[in-house]
């Protein structure tokens, strides 16, 4: 299997996919990366990072319901597939498993 590696950007993106589960768009993405971390992002970088994710077979996307407050247009959805969901988790083992191998005597603040 080949390994597809993803930067900071791409991983918030997914992340927030997850979070949204049936709500994630463009614009919620971008909102919920705002509210989650405060940093403001474009709604270019995210569909940049969106198409990306879903090239490298991670998310799939699907044209929704139009919607009023959209002037009638559809907003395109993007689920979590199963490689992202497992790249996912990988990355969070990963963390994990360095997060516990930090001394205390390093990082004295920290309960590890």
């Amino acid at each position: 299997m080949e390994r597809n590696y993803l930067g900071e950007f791409e991983e918030l993106v997914l992340l927030t996919v997850a979070v949204l589960h049936d709500s994630a768009y463009g614009v919620a993405i971008a909102e919920e990366i705002e509210k989650q971390t405060g940093r403001q992002v474009t709604i270019s970088a995210v569909h940049a990072a969106l198409h990306r994710l879903e090239e490298k077979g991670m998310l799939q996307s699907r044209l929704g319901e139009a919607t009023a407050e959209r002037g009638g247009r559809r907003k395109r959805l993007f689920f979590l597939l199963a490689q992202g969901s497992q790249a996912l988790q990988t990355i969070r083992d990963t963390r994990n498993r360095l997060w516990d191998s930090i001394s205390p005597q390093v990082l004295p603040a920290f309960s590890i």
